[in-house]
């Protein structure tokens, strides 16, 4: 695919190529909070029916401190500076 392109003009906040270390991070702490919480209900039924699985917050390290930092759509931006792309790509 020598001539393929990107049909939607959507880009990372940052220079960052993917979040893949945040969310190994995050998912590896998930794991472990949760962990935590099975094992200090020592397999009671009660207890564990009260217990609640962590969300992102009580994690400490969510999606606001991925390396990537959300996406943003360019439509609009690329529709106002048309002309300076095609000077810079030489077309």
């Amino acid at each position: 695919m020598s001539r393929s392109y990107k049909k939607t003009p959507v880009t990372g906040n940052t220079s960052a190529d993917s979040d893949k270390i945040g969310k190994k991070i995050w998912h590896k702490q998930f794991r472990h909070k949760t962990k935590q919480i099975l094992k200090s209900t020592h397999n009671d039924v009660d207890l564990l029916e009260d217990m609640t699985i962590p969300n992102e917050k009580e994690i400490g390290y969510g999606p606001w401190h991925w390396p990537k930092d959300g996406k943003r759509y360019l439509g609009e931006w690329i529709k106002n500076n048309i002309e300076r792309i095609r000077q810079v790509m030489g077309k």
